[in-house]
Formats: structure tokens, sequence, C-alpha cells
């Protein structure tokens, strides 16, 4: 699938990789990476606690609901290619750092909006910018594991997307509730914005501690720039082994013959070093960016290129879409139950009921009631739920393999979300939807630790970016049509969703094994 090296020129780069030792340096970037993924995690779902608590301050309607939920989406759907084909050419670190720094701002800016169209704006430009740091942090990662750990140390990233959905509702139990209320003229800032604008500072934070963090070797060298990987490498055996960096055993790296490049067969460059602001250095830029996606539409990459994007396609229009709207479903359950004491309904029913069909504009009566405890503490269950299943995929992933984790999940998630319409009470509901969570956020994850296999180093983030594209574009379909249909006919997007998660969990059959070889 990749480059061939050339002979007799120094150290295979997988063996000099194995010389820097396992330890202090691995473990650090587990962290840096896990919190960046971990922020996604919460990044990506804060508007479930937002949509209750601001419908008064914006007057929104379910339809209302549904485009500010499809905000997000559509710049995750913008940004995926875009953060990609930057991380394949100008590198993962400074476009990690960049992606995160964008979400922190415009997290900020969100959070002091007074209008409904503006607060949009910058929750689409949060999407645009999360998308990005999502898309990279996981090939980031896998480039500087050595082959026996890399798939473990992948899955372990699964642990920290869910301490991301435990916090959230955490955070949101403390933070909304809170009788805070700053008012002056056309300014109101109130619990729900100190919400959003906490979670926004955590991405400025871990974008200024990744400024000390080096580039991964194996685009380094990917890039021609074969002393500069080894001197990441020389930095990683000191931090693992606490002696001097003279002492790495490796004196020098194979180069990579670099005839796929258009910037290698103009040019004696690195592409990293082209500039945007130069026109000609522009231009040779974009030809990259071109011959790199065509790259990803032919043999032998045509075949995972197609099947990993069906895959992001039906999990994640059914992932983000229900988990986005469950805060919702518990707050129609709660009113319902208020209305009729000690009477069963369906998930549809209760909609039908608490929001009038023919409803246009939000009801006096559905609007500004603070959130219930039992929804911050249901939503908070349903981040517990997913513990065990974000131990047991990186302790067993090595005897069961990645594939058998991924068919498990999604087959099992997609009958879990046939459930859901049989669903009659808030305690049905709330077992469902911590089954649902638990399966299809190890899904998610798992699917993105195939993928850093699957493709070579100068195709990886682009390929994982092309397959989140079509996952963004499904989630922002998913978005609309649940918040137009859940008050008229919830049945078709119940079903439809169970039966993208069945058909994703089909076509990880056609994927390789993965896991145990070094890097393309």
């Amino acid at each position: 699938m990749g480059l061939d090296f050339i002979e007799g020129q120094g150290e295979d780069f997988e063996r000099a990789l194995e010389s820097t030792g396992f330890g202090k340096f691995h473990f650090a970037l587990l962290t840096i990476c896990g919190l960046i993924y971990l922020n996604t995690a919460v990044g990506i779902t804060i508007i479930s606690f937002v949509l209750p608590s601001a419908t008064c301050d914006f007057e929104m309607s379910s339809s209302d609901k549904g485009w500010l939920t499809a905000a997000p989406m559509l710049g995750m759907v913008i940004g995926s290619y875009f953060w990609g084909c930057l991380a394949d050419t100008k590198g993962r670190k400074t476009v990690l750092i960049g992606a995160l720094l964008m979400d922190g701002c415009c997290g900020l800016l969100s959070s002091i909006s007074q209008v409904y169209w503006l607060f949009m704006l910058f929750r689409f430009l949060n999407g645009f910018a999360i998308t990005g740091a999502m898309g990279i942090c996981f090939p980031y990662l896998g480039e500087f594991q050595p082959g026996k750990y890399r798939e473990t140390i992948l899955c372990w990233m699964e642990l920290f997307w869910t301490l991301g959905v435990i916090v959230l509702p955490g955070m949101a139990w403390i933070i909304i509730p809170m009788e805070f209320k700053y008012e002056a003229e056309n300014f109101k800032f109130s619990s729900w914005n100190l919400f959003v604008a906490t979670c926004s500072t955590p991405s400025l934070l871990i974008g200024f501690w990744l400024f000390f963090f080096p580039e991964s070797p194996k685009f380094l060298l990917e890039c021609g720039e074969a002393d500069a990987a080894l001197e990441v490498l020389k930095d990683m055996y000191a931090a693992n082994t606490g002696d001097s960096a003279a002492a790495f055993p490796v004196i020098s790296l194979r180069e990579k013959v670099r005839t796929m490049s258009v910037v290698s067969q103009q040019s004696t460059r690195s592409i990293r070093s082209l500039r945007i602001r130069k026109p000609k250095e522009l231009k040779l830029l974009m030809q990259e960016i071109w011959e790199q996606t065509k790259a990803l539409c032919k043999p032998p990459h045509l075949r995972y290129t197609v099947i990993t994007c069906l895959i992001q396609f039906g999990l994640t229009t059914s992932y983000y879409t229900l988990m986005i709207w469950f805060p919702e479903l518990f707050y129609r359950f709660e009113e319902f139950e208020k209305i009729h004491p000690n009477e069963r309904a369906t998930v549809c029913e209760v909609s039908s009921v608490v929001v009038p069909v023919n409803a246009s504009s939000p009801q006096e009566g559905f609007c500004g009631d603070p959130l219930n405890d039992s929804v911050f503490l249901h939503t908070l269950i349903i981040g517990l739920a997913c513990i065990p299943t974000s131990f047991w995929l990186p302790l067993c992933v090595h005897r069961l393999g990645a594939k058998f984790f991924l068919v498990f999940s999604l087959i099992v998630a997609g009958a879990v979300t046939f459930g859901l319409y049989f669903v009659n009470s808030t305690t049905s509901n709330l077992v469902l939807s911590c089954i649902f969570e638990a399966l299809t956020s190890l899904g998610i994850s798992t699917v993105y630790c195939v993928m850093v296999d699957l493709f070579p180093t100068n195709l990886r983030v682009m390929a994982a970016a092309l397959s989140l594209t079509f996952g963004r574009g499904g989630a922002l379909v998913g978005n609309l049509l649940f918040g137009f249909l859940i008050d008229l006919n919830c049945v078709v997007p119940i079903v439809l969703f169970a039966t993208m998660l069945l058909g994703s969990g089909l076509l990880c059959l056609m994927l390789p094994s993965t896991g145990q070889g070094a890097l393309d």
C-alpha cells in the first residue's frame, strides 16, 4: 500500500520507533490526545443541554431546535475535508493547534451571543473547528506508537470519550440550574451562557499545551525530512528512558521514495514548507491535495474508502442525532409524567401530547421551565454505562480483534434502536439509551482505530476526513429529519436509524483484520 524504502540508507522507521522504548512520552501523548477526544465529546453534544435552557431566550420552536443542532454538523461537513487536507500537507500538530484554538475562541463568542442567528453561526464555526481536532488526533497518536502497542493505545481513547460524556452532564447539572443572571441594556448572560463558556475553555488550554509536543515523525519522514524525524525519535527516547538523546542507537533513517508527491517531482523542498500566501506555492499545494484525493478514489484504496464512508454515514447519523436529542426526550417524558401521573406512553405519544402537532411557535407552558434534576441524572447514567465497554475494548482488542467489536456493537445497537419505539416510561428509555450510547460510542472509536491501519501516511488523515464528511453529512440530515418528525411521526426516523446501524455492521465484515503490522 505504501512506498518502498531506498536500500542501504539508514534504519527502518518501525525498528527505530521501537528503539525509543515505551514510557513517559507515550503516556503524555495519550493524555493530551485523549483530552482532545474528550473535548470533542463535550463540544459536539453541548447543544443537547443548551436546547431546553435557551428555548425562551431565542424563542425556539422544535424546527428551530432542529436547525440549531444541525448547524455544528454542517460546520463538520464543510470542515472535515478542509482540516484533513491541511493535516496531510502542513502537518498534524500545526493543524490540531489551529483547530483547537479556533474552537475555543468561537465557543467563547457563542456564549455571549444575544440573538439566535449569531449563536447558530458561532456553533457552526465550532463544528467546523472541532471536527478537525477529532479527525486528526487518532492518526497523530497512532503514528508515534510501535506496532505491538498501537491498536491497544488507540482503543484506550474510547475511555476519554466516555469521560467526556460523563463530564458534560455533570457540568451542566452544576452550572445550568444556578440562580445566575447578568443583565444590561441589550445584553443578557445567564447560567446556560456560563455553561457554554466553561465548556469552551479547555480547547484553548489543550491547544496551548500541544505546542510542547513534536510533529509526527512518520509524517516528517513522509515529507522527506528524515533528520527532523530522527530528532523527534531521539527526544522520545530521552523522555522514555531517561538517557541522553545522543545515546539513541539509531544514527540515520531510511528516506521514503516520494513518487506520489507533486512537490517531490518539481522540487526538493518539503511539502510542509510551502506557503499559502505565495500563489505559485499555493498552486503546488492544491495540486498535491488533488493528487492525494484522486489516490483515495482509485485502487487499491478505493474499496476501503467507499466502505469506511458508508460505515461512518450509517453510524454517525444514528449516533449524533439520537444522542443530541436524548435529553430533549427525557425532558418530554418528565413533562408528560407531570401532566399524566401513573400513565404510560411511547416516545411518539409523549411528543404529540407535550408539543401539539400544529404548534408553529413556542408555547408559554413549554418555554422557560428549568430542567428537572432527573434529566441531568439520566444523561450522567448514560455516560457511566459506557465505562464497562470502554475497558472491554482496549483490554480485549488483541484477543478478539477490532473487527469483532465493530460488527458486534453496530448490529446490537441497531436492534436497540428498534426497541426505542416500544419505550413507554422514563426508566425503559434510560435503559435502552445506556445500551445505545455504550455500543455506538464503542463503534465510533473502533472505526477511527481501524482507519489508522487501512491507509498510508500521506493519505491517512485525508481518508479519515473524507469518511467523517459523509458521517457528518448524515448527522446533519438526521438532525433536521428528527427535528421535524419527532413532533409528527417518530416511527420513520427510529426505523431509519436502526436500519443504518444494521447495514453498517454488515459492511464491517468486509474490512480486513488490523493492528498487527507496521504502518505504511
